[in-house]
């Protein structure tokens, strides 16, 4: 919990990721060795009894966010986004700003629905009618705040851990879970020996077109990857049992197929096998639009053998989603028992 809250909280919107590599950095102390490439990512070696395979198991460190597009005479901002957003999750939710001055809090505002005609109050509103409210008086003072074109912006949204004491709360899941998996897999793993060279990588600009997948393959050159991120929940309301099958609480999700990548069927049935063997809960599905690293990773060279396993979570994309701890838990089991098993033998199967 006290991982899961400190990478939630920290600021790292896609390009300013550096709070979140310090964490892990910090977290992972003793249990790798590291290395970053010059775009960002952070790259975390356990030496295994042989160098090959490599096993690369990312999980990417930026959220999605806006960044700060002009400040009008009346010191209100208009943003654009990084990261995919829908314009209805975005109005009248707190903000911060961080400026070369410090973090100014903000909110999200619009034209209050009683200047509104009836047609305009039965739309949705756009995000270009929208602005970031910071308090100042006019744009003098907005810059005397520190702020300027270009300055990041993340939601506000606290870690909670919600009644049930398994349901989390918080923003950025997507995807500081995938990386508290691998921090957690290296500490479960650290004094065992293993079949395969180990690498955690924290990745940089997912959310912008997958940038940091592609320049971290290029330093661990893998002979596998396990690609770690959030699954679309299928169990709220208003979602059809056929668009997604996800449901929290019932394990990691193995992803069939999503937008960005098919995964090696052989690794697939793989890590099925091993949860069934193991009696690890776990869910399959199929995601016909989005993309994780994964879709990057298995282009590197002459091919990854690749797959996607994650945590199913409700309201992706938006200021805050909601896992439950189990199926965390269960996701690490399930990653232990797979790595455990990759040895030279098996990766030269899953291709030939």
């Amino acid at each position: 919990m006290n991982l899961l809250k400190d990478l939630t909280e920290a600021f790292g919107v896609s390009g300013h990721e550096s709070d979140v590599r310090a964490i892990l950095r910090d977290r992972m102390q003793g249990y790798a060795t590291v290395e970053q490439d010059r775009l960002g990512s952070i790259v975390f070696r356990r030496n295994g009894s042989v160098d090959r395979p490599r096993v690369m198991i990312p999980g990417h460190m930026d959220e999605i966010g806006f960044m700060v597009k002009l400040i009008d005479e009346d010191g209100f901002l208009r943003f654009a986004p990084l990261g995919g957003w829908v314009d209805q999750v975005l109005l009248s939710q707190r903000v911060v700003v961080r400026t070369s001055k410090g973090d100014v809090t903000g909110v999200t505002g619009s034209k209050p629905p009683h200047l509104m005609s009836t047609e305009e109050r039965r739309k949705i509103i756009k995000r270009k009618d929208m602005f970031i409210d910071v308090g100042a008086k006019n744009k003098k003072e907005a810059q005397a705040f520190g702020i300027r074109p270009g300055d990041p912006i993340v939601p506000v949204s606290p870690f909670t851990v919600m009644k049930n004491g398994k349901a989390i709360l918080a923003k950025a899941l997507d995807d500081r879970v995938g990386c508290a998996l691998f921090v957690e897999l290296f500490r479960r793993l650290a004094k065992r020996k293993l079949p395969c060279s180990l690498y955690g990588v924290g990745t940089v600009q997912e959310e912008v077109g997958l940038r940091g997948a592609r320049t971290a393959a290029h330093v661990v050159d893998p002979d596998v990857c396990l690609a770690l991120d959030v699954s679309i929940a299928g169990d709220t309301p208003g979602i059809k049992p056929e668009d997604v099958k996800g449901k929290l609480g019932k394990g990691p999700v193995i992803l069939l197929s999503d937008g960005g990548m098919i995964p090696n069927l052989r690794l697939r049935d793989l890590a099925i096998s091993v949860a069934e063997k193991e009696k690890i809960p776990y869910q399959v599905t199929i995601l016909e639009a989005g993309a994780t690293d994964g879709g990057a990773i298995h282009l590197h060279a002459k091919g990854v053998p690749s797959l996607f396993i994650g945590v199913a979570t409700r309201y992706i994309h938006s200021h805050a989603g909601v896992i439950h701890s189990d199926d965390f838990d269960n996701a690490v089991k399930l990653l232990m028992n797979v790595v455990n098993r990759l040895d030279r033998q098996t990766v030269e199967k899953l291709t030939h």
